[in-house]
């Protein structure tokens, strides 16, 4: 197993794909993925763990939150971290199909660690890949449906894929919403900071602007909602969390400017 050699560009763009796919506490060298994806590069699980946490010290919501990661970050670190964050459209793309290649298969199996409400232990289960049916997440290309796969496994391991407004937590009733339309906003479909973890009927109405957040991410509901009350559906899926704040990622905070423009592009036209 070769190690002190150079990442080359592709090694750190896989990397890269990694950190935004998996829970931020999931990026230890024992996690199976890890492993395999060492294995595959030649190098040791230490070895990639330590690039991902590397690139972890990069990501302003952590240095935010006081959280610095590994200070060893190497030039190639930054450019790979800039590279995604100026095109994540292009190179969200290439570097999936870049692990695609290296496993041999698309990585549907990606555990995500979550705690049992009954049990209050950890357990694990796998996450959907398939691309929704909903508004925000149809299957176009080949191309488009590849990128889907990695902005939904970005967003939900971002919220330890959890809705962020009632804590849903079945992977089968989530989606990777888009705060920036898909359609109108291209540049930004696969930037996971455009994207938020929302349960299937919360996707639906903030798709359509029935629903938003304020500038300290609190729920806001729209009054073409409350036409329809008094409604006990209502009540228990939005005016139980009205006002409430947003169940925050652990990484790849939603843009605060993207959501100013869903306010007023996509709210603002009830």
């Amino acid at each position: 197993m070769a190690s002190g050699k150079p990442w080359t560009y592709d090694e750190l763009m896989i990397a890269m794909n990694l950190y935004c796919k998996l829970p931020f506490g999931q990026l230890r060298h024992g996690n199976p993925l890890v492993v395999e994806v060492a294995k595959k590069l030649g190098r040791t699980p230490s070895s990639l763990s330590m690039k991902l946490c590397n690139l972890a010290a990069l990501d302003p919501y952590h240095q935010a939150r006081g959280i610095k990661g590994l200070s060893s970050t190497s030039k190639g670190d930054r450019e790979i971290w800039a590279a995604f964050n100026t095109d994540w459209e292009g190179i969200g793309v290439a570097s999936e199909e870049r692990l695609q290649q290296l496993l041999g298969r698309e990585p549907a199996d990606q555990p995500v660690a979550v705690a049992s409400p009954r049990k209050q232990q950890p357990r694990t289960f796998k996450m959907p890949l398939e691309v929704p049916n909903g508004p925000t997440e149809k299957m176009l290309t080949s191309k488009a449906r590849i990128g889907q796969r990695f902005f939904r496994q970005s967003v939900l391991a971002s919220y330890n894929s959890r809705c962020c407004i009632t804590g849903n937590p079945v992977p089968e009733l989530l989606v990777a919403s888009h705060i920036l339309p898909w359609g109108s906003h291209p540049e930004q479909r696969l930037n996971p900071s455009n994207g938020l973890c929302l349960a299937q009927t919360q996707d639906a109405a903030f798709d359509r602007g029935l629903i938003t957040f304020d500038e300290d991410f609190r729920l806001v509901v729209g009054s073409r909602l409350k036409e329809y009350l008094p409604s006990e559906a209502l009540e228990q899926n939005f005016l139980a969390y009205e006002g409430k704040p947003m169940q925050m990622p652990d990484k790849f905070l939603p843009e605060a400017e993207f959501m100013r423009k869903h306010r007023e592009e996509v709210f603002g036209r009830q």
